[in-house]
């Protein structure tokens, strides 16, 4: 649990004034050197960072804002940012808006103020580091639960289906589907369990493959089928055509599934429930609603919290209080989110997963005198930091007709197209020396006359992360592991009409 201040000043001299400052005080300090040991030791972990503000131009504000935005659950970086500035300053108030931590300290700073904050900044952090550990140690007994319940459920099941076998009577049949039921429920719960504790640990992974709207919604009323008969209700489908989806099939069946039984649960019995998709560009949406109890609007937020359940006073809990939680994870691990509305108790609610997940067909090409199937944008540059990567997707592109170079970070990029004409360039943001964002503004600022095709490749998918791409002049946002023919259904385009190809466009 590193508690150093990372100083990054711009000016060795200034940095080093503060390094003896905070160190006369007993507080661990260093100074980064640049852009790029700041982005190492961001990385690695920090206690607190302290800033000047003339350093937060050339692209450092833009890779904190990553930086702040894919920190885990438990960490608020504390940044103290010393400036000239008045604290209702446009710049200041955009300061604030993206990385929220932030600590004023008007210059010049005095020694004990600095001290102060650096002191205050860090018992904060410490509280975040205890968090932290605590949150491990919780998962870790959820997991070591959750795989202990798991291992009495198949010699169980196991019994009921010999008895089912050696007893076909109707009597133990009846008995027995009351076994197999509350199996499945528990079955449920260790799992939802095995879920919690692989999220919070950052150890659970999509498995991304085609599948369609219709198969999400037809596996998902499969599961949800007991929850909803065993208090008569009657469901409403609406869905379009099939759409391609490319997610997590199991995933999104679960998160469906959980808002269709969550929404039998508080719907009194005969009650109505609709499942309604719908398909907008990219971005397909599930949403169920009931004409059940209703939720407060003082609870609509905290409704996804774990283990958080909305009750009556004096009504029983049900569940573990875990399935809205796990949709809205799943939702975003796949770059969408879960959004609830309800108009009050006593009105019914309703839940709706929105995923930019749908898959569209590559527009025809043109018919000519060449084959359309090649590449229009020749040369391409590939820019990762990771050989492996950068290495095949060199390979595929080359197969594929294509000139390829390959540079390891975003100064080697923007030195390389200055130096050599290049169509496009496919580029990783999370990069040493120069992060993509800074890259792709560099690019767009020296080869203003000439606009080569910007690609960004990375594993952040988020919304956020995708208009943080836009801004910095990308053309498109592919979240790794790229479909190799989404990005050459991109470069195989003509020029003009590239604005419509790409489903993760920026």
């Amino acid at each position: 649990m590193d508690e150093t201040v990372l100083v990054f000043t711009g000016s060795p001299r200034e940095g080093a004034t503060a390094c003896r400052v905070l160190a006369s005080a007993g507080i661990a300090a260093a100074v980064a050197a640049d852009g790029g040991e700041l982005h190492a030791r961001l990385a690695e972990g920090i206690g607190a960072l302290l800033l000047v503000e003339e350093v937060l131009a050339d692209g450092v504000l833009d890779a904190l804002t990553q930086h702040v935005a894919a920190q885990p659950a438990w960490s608020d970086l504390p940044i103290l940012l010393m400036t000239r500035r008045s604290a209702e300053s446009p710049e200041l108030r955009l300061v604030f808006e993206r990385l929220g931590n932030v600590t004023l300290l008007e210059r010049p700073v005095r020694t004990m103020t600095l001290v102060s904050a650096a002191r205050s900044a860090l018992r904060g952090r410490h509280r975040q580091y205890e968090v932290r550990a605590l949150n491990e140690r919780k998962d870790q007994m959820l997991a070591t639960l959750a795989h202990e319940l798991r291992n009495p459920l198949a010699p169980i099941r196991n019994v009921a289906e010999v008895l089912r076998r050696r007893y076909p009577a109707p009597e133990t049949g009846k008995l027995l589907s009351i076994v197999d039921r509350q199996l499945s429920h528990l079955t449920r719960l260790v799992d939802d369990l095995l879920d919690v504790a692989r999220i919070n640990s950052g150890k659970l992974e999509l498995r991304r493959a085609h599948t369609s709207t219709a198969d999400v919604v037809q596996h998902a009323v499969e599961i949800a089928t007991d929850a909803l008969t065993a208090r008569s209700h009657r469901l409403v489908v609406e869905q379009p055509e099939p759409e391609v989806l490319l997610g997590d099939h199991v995933r999104l069946v679960q998160s469906v599934a959980n808002l269709l039984v969550n929404a039998a649960k508080f719907t009194a019995p005969g009650g109505e429930i609709r499942l309604r998709v719908r398909t907008q560009g990219e971005v397909a949406e599930f949403a169920v609603s009931d004409n059940g109890r209703g939720i407060a609007r003082e609870e609509l937020d905290a409704i996804f919290a774990m283990f958080r359940q909305s009750r009556l006073p004096g009504e029983p809990s049900t569940g573990l209080g875990l399935g809205l939680h796990l949709t809205r994870a799943f939702a975003e691990l796949h770059g969408g989110n879960v959004r609830a509305h309800s108009a009050g108790l006593g009105h019914g609610s309703e839940f709706t997963v929105s995923l930019p997940i749908v898959v569209r067909p590559a527009p025809a090409a043109e018919p000519g005198p060449q084959a359309q199937s090649q590449p229009r944008l020749q040369k391409v540059l590939v820019v990762d930091d990771n050989v492996d990567a950068a290495t095949t997707l060199e390979t595929v592109l080359s197969l594929a007709g294509l000139q390829v170079a390959v540079v390891h970070d975003g100064a080697a990029a923007v030195q390389h197209v200055c130096r050599e004409a290049v169509d496009a360039v496919v580029m990783d943001i999370g990069m040493p020396v120069m992060n993509g964002y800074e890259a792709a503004r560099e690019i767009r600022r020296l080869l203003a006359d000439r606009r080569p095709l910007l690609v960004a490749l990375t594993g952040w998918g988020q919304y956020a992360d995708k208009a943080l791409a836009a801004d910095a002049g990308f053309d498109f946002h592919f979240v790794k592991p790229l479909a190799i023919a989404d990005l050459l259904a991109c470069l195989s385009a003509p020029r003009a009409q590239t604005a419509a190809c790409g489903e993760d466009s920026a």
